[in-house]
């Protein structure tokens, strides 16, 4: 699917990245140290059955650092798709906030609005993507998800992959909306 800013709107369900749909190991950004959370796969297809746009927004602070570069976080983000449409689930978008004002690479090195908890990358997606905010939501594993979900106007829920099981919880989300 691709962005279309025109047409019927939908309900997206945003995604933080590290924590949610993989293993946070600070920096992952290859794909050898991608570990999937269990019933990843499953979630996203709920989602997409239940006619919600899925984007990821995550925070990737490495590139300021200098310890990746973007093109490492698209080919990651490639694999992740590819891995997740061979198990029919899929994901419409991924946005990622580069940035970071501590950061050592001098371009990257700054603060702005699209680094969580800032709202920047799902106000992106809603230029992007006719997206309605009524039925939307967000799931993150850190306050900076929910402060960017409250900035931008959406519900949240916490999610803990030691204590709860994602499909379980994208459903309750779907359910009370």
């Amino acid at each position: 699917m691709t962005p279309a800013a025109a047409g019927p709107s939908k309900p997206a369900a945003f995604l933080d990245r590290d924590g949610v749909l993989n293993v946070d190991r600070e920096y992952v950004h290859r794909v050898d140290q991608l570990e999937w959370i269990d019933g990843v796969p499953e979630a996203i297809r709920q989602l997409n059955d239940a006619g919600y746009l899925v984007i990821v927004v995550t925070n990737q602070s490495g590139v300021a650092r200098g310890f990746y570069d973007e093109a490492a976080i698209g080919a990651l983000h490639d694999h992740m798709r590819v891995h997740l449409a061979a198990r029919g689930a899929r994901i419409d978008a991924f946005y990622y906030c580069p940035h970071h004002p501590d950061g050592t690479v001098a371009a990257y090195a700054k603060s702005c609005d699209c680094r969580k908890p800032g709202a920047g990358m799902l106000e992106q997606a809603a230029r992007d993507w006719p997206i309605d905010r009524a039925r939307s939501f967000m799931i993150g594993d850190k306050d900076i998800d929910v402060g960017a979900a409250n900035a931008f106007g959406i519900r949240s829920a916490m999610f803990n992959s030691v204590t709860d099981r994602l499909p379980a919880l994208v459903q309750r989300m779907i359910a009370s909306r």
